[in-house]
């Protein structure tokens, strides 16, 4: 028998991040030389590497034995604690009847986007997931480039949605920001609040990282700011290292009643509630505690130190512009310096230059431009800095603070020798390229990428 699959699906690709993790594990286990016993640099997969809260992992044991169906929207006692967490660290005062529990961030857009009516704006670069799915429910959608600083320009934002004839406009915006690492501060956020409300955008707006904001007193909601327009998603995959746990929760804009019964149809319809003993773990996680406001200013305050060796580590090498973060564990390389010699080595596409570094030797994965929503021909990366062990950092921080600049250098290097090396290993491979001996050979060619040119 021959099964027929809907040619929806067959447009979708599997996301780079998973593809090159994929294509990595594969390359590994085949490579010939000695020396790839070490494994990757792993730049590409964006997952904090720190060990799941001790009072999350008590309370999902504890709870383990909740095998009933828990309300569509959520168990009241996790709906609660969203609210005061949110009051307590984002200064918003949010009803619990506003928030809704889904299955991840993700699957939470993915049901905004099924049930909001209108042309998405999507501003680029963006976090691999959402073009997949404004793709996949077939919806309207632009691009809208951001300019140097990598930020929504209040005015270019206005241009492209009066050129829309949709009545209802939706404005994806990522803050902190993935992959960028940048955030808004406040004054940016009213301008395009302005924006917004003058032409009647709906805003999603994804803080999935609010949490690891270095300096967090800098960080704002745009719920905060537009809570009349905005839904707000995050959930424990970021600030709790908890990915796997797949919880996230949506905040509905003010005044929203006519949209929660859509909503809570389908999400009825697609996944009837989330798993009930992850939802009373995940109460652990959002009630105020001295024991996770430690863990949030340790795991933030050791991305931030991370972060800060990344930039000023790839910015050191000639040719190469960054990002420099301010939240989240990524930031933007710009290797568009290098065009001319990447094209000679036969390097015409970000995707070959991904495949090119997974190569030996460089055995280094990044996500590359074209997977960030950029021109093909765009050789921008997005680097994740968090190729260590999580638990063994989180440890020697808290018995030894890095208190100077030098102690944080060294603390990296100690800590996270995989994130020097693998710095180091891209500054070889532009060397080489610059010297027009790139070593590169056709090994991905087997794994499905497409041969490099």
């Amino acid at each position: 028998m021959r099964f027929v699959v809907d040619q929806q699906v067959e447009d979708i690709e599997m996301p780079e991040n998973l593809k090159l993790n994929t294509f990595l594990q594969e390359f590994h286990s085949n490579c010939t030389h000695p020396e790839c016993g070490f494994g990757f640099y792993g730049f590409a997969f964006g997952q904090s590497p720190f060990p799941v809260p001790r009072l999350v992992q008590g309370a999902l044991i504890k709870n383990a034995n909740k095998g009933e169906y828990a309300a569509v929207s959520g168990i009241p006692e996790l709906r609660n604690a969203i609210s005061k967490y949110n009051k307590y660290y984002f200064r918003m005062d949010v009803s619990p009847d506003r928030i809704y529990v889904g299955p991840g961030t993700k699957e939470l857009i993915f049901n905004l986007l099924e049930i909001l009516h209108g042309t998405v704006i999507l501003p680029t670069p963006a976090w691999l997931g959402y073009l997949p799915q404004i793709r996949f429910l077939k919806k309207n959608f632009h691009m809208l480039p951001t300019r140097a600083n990598k930020k929504i320009s209040p005015n270019d934002l206005r241009r492209l949605a009066l050129r829309l004839q949709d009545r209802q406009k939706i404005l994806i915006l990522n803050n902190p920001h993935n992959p960028t690492g940048i955030l808004y501060d406040e004054s940016e956020l009213e301008e395009i609040a302005d924006v917004c409300r003058e032409l009647n955008i709906t805003v999603i707006s994804d803080e999935i990282y609010a949490q690891t904001t270095y300096d967090f007193s800098k960080f704002v909601s745009m719920g905060k700011i537009y809570p009349e327009g905005t839904f707000v998603t995050n959930g424990l995959s970021k600030s709790h290292a908890a990915g796997g746990y797949r919880l996230g929760y949506v905040v509905f804009p003010q005044h929203a009643m006519d949209l929660k019964a859509q909503f809570k149809k389908i999400l009825a319809t697609e996944y009837t509630a989330v798993s009930t003993p992850i939802q009373h773990a995940a109460v652990a996680g959002f009630e105020i505690s001295r024991e996770m406001d430690e863990y949030f200013e340790v795991t933030r305050n050791i991305h931030h130190i991370m972060g800060d060796y990344t930039y000023h580590a790839l910015s050191s090498i000639e040719g190469v512009k960054a990002t420099k973060p301010e939240a989240t564990f990524y930031l933007l390389a710009d290797f568009n310096g290098f065009s001319s010699a990447l094209q000679e080595a036969k390097i015409n596409t970000s995707q070959q230059l991904s495949e090119s570094l997974i190569q030996h030797p460089y055995h280094t994965a990044i996500v590359g431009g074209d997977s960030l929503v950029l021109e093909r021909t765009d050789f921008s990366a997005r680097i994740a800095f968090v190729d260590y062990n999580g638990a063994e950092v989180f440890e020697n921080y808290i018995e030894n603070k890095p208190k100077t600049s030098t102690d944080r250098i060294e603390f990296v290097k100690s800590n996270a020798p995989k994130v020097v090396a693998g710095i180091q290993m891209i500054e070889r491979f532009f060397e080489n390229i610059k010297q027009h001996t790139p070593k590169l050979s056709q090994v991905a060619e087997v794994y499905g990428f497409k041969k490099l040119a």
